[in-house]
């Protein structure tokens, strides 16, 4: 969950607010019904407002809705935004919106419930002829130079100064993507443009492409950068990537991603790079694998490096996690357990949350000796499934 101060970050990008502001200008007509998919603190349902929307429907799962309520109320918006606290998969609205604007994508639009999420709304929520904003995103890869990053995500496990082993632990960060900042310096090859997602078609949340590359420039190769170019509306454009102009080009928002290699590679100019890429999206995250080829175009095609990597491997897992989930398993509740039945039990009696919390301390009194820890452990519970 974003932070409000990060929303502050968001809104003072000129550049990104630029961009969302001629696309909302654009699609907004006089009447106008709009749905504001991640409000936030609310700053596009209010301009929705201000560009003539007849009704905006702000749907935002977190907390950060409430500040955006109080906004709407000092900016005489209230009676047009109808805010909403839940995902927009769990809501239903009696009309369909003219325009759906959105920017919960994260660092790469492969992220999280974005893809089903618009994919849905755009289905139930979206009138025939209506505005998706953005309407497409396409991601771009390049083979990058990128020492000091490199340095900082592998070092500590390299050379510790203190003489251990550190292998099991280097194996997991260099299956773990990073973000950094990425100029025209860092290339070692072009950008290719590797898939790209049309907001008004989309379905599949998944992602695979072979990419390959030449070679542009000798030097030390550390892994893959990666990003996104946005269109937001006809015309109007974003871009992430070293080469793209600064005046479509965010500050800070949208950070490049990078991939590394288990070992930095020394690449000359004409050596070949094939990597395979796929997002593939388990339960609310993705998981990313890239295998790479590097080919010495000096040694007719002799392989210079040959790695397979998933962030499936990035995540370290203990013999008693794994066993957890094996199918043959025999789980059985502990005292969290024990607590979270007796409160979901009661709540599906339609008790209220004081007498659960009475009933919940009295039950396991050395979890809670403190009437109000029981309170609150019931009210988080009741947030999460009522």
């Amino acid at each position: 969950m974003y932070s409000i101060a990060d929303y502050g970050a968001m809104i003072s990008d000129e550049v990104r607010m630029g961009a969302f502001v001629r696309a909302l200008r654009r699609a907004i007509k006089p009447g106008a019904v709009v749905i504001d998919i991640g409000t936030g603190t609310g700053i596009f349902a209010l301009l929705a407002c201000r560009f003539g929307a007849r009704r905006v429907y702000a749907i935002e799962p977190a907390d950060a809705i409430q500040v955006a309520r109080e906004i709407a109320v000092a900016n005489g918006c209230d009676d047009r935004i109808e805010f909403i606290q839940a995902m927009s998969t769990e809501v239903t609205l009696d009309e369909r919106a003219d325009v759906i604007i959105s920017d919960i994508g994260g660092v790469l639009p492969w992220f999280q419930q974005h893809i089903p999420s618009i994919a849905d709304a755009r289905r139930r929520f979206l009138a025939p002829g209506g505005a998706l904003i953005p309407q497409h995103d396409t991601g771009w890869a390049a083979v990058v130079e990128m020492r000091d990053l490199y340095a900082r995500q592998t070092g500590p496990w390299d050379d510790n100064g203190f003489g251990f082993n550190m292998e099991a632990a280097r194996r997991t960060v260099i299956n773990t993507w990073n973000k950094g900042p990425v100029t025209r310096n860092n290339l070692l090859t072009g950008l290719q443009r590797w898939a790209t997602l049309d907001y008004a078609v989309v379905e599949d949340p998944d992602v695979r492409a072979q990419v390959t590359w030449t070679v542009t420039r000798s030097g030390t190769g550390h892994g893959l950068a990666a990003g996104f170019d946005r269109t937001v509306s006809d015309g109007v454009y974003l871009s992430n990537a070293p080469d793209a102009p600064e005046a479509i080009r965010p500050v800070h928002i949208y950070g490049t991603v990078f991939f590394p290699w288990p070992a930095p590679v020394p690449l000359l100019s004409g050596d070949l790079v094939t990597v395979d890429l796929e997002a593939t999206l388990v339960g609310v995250d993705y998981i990313w694998s890239w295998k790479t080829r590097v080919l010495d175009q000096g040694q007719a095609g002799a392989d210079k490096a040959n790695y397979a990597q998933s962030t499936f491997f990035g995540a370290p897992l203990s013999r008693a996690t794994l066993q957890k989930r094996a199918a043959s398993y025999t789980p059985t509740l502990n005292e969290d357990g024990r607590i979270a039945r007796a409160v979901l039990e009661s709540m599906n009696d339609g008790v209220s949350l004081g007498e659960i919390a009475r009933l919940v301390s009295t039950k396991f009194s050395a979890r809670f000796p403190r009437p109000q820890d029981a309170l609150s452990h019931v009210a988080d519970l009741s947030r999460q499934y009522g």
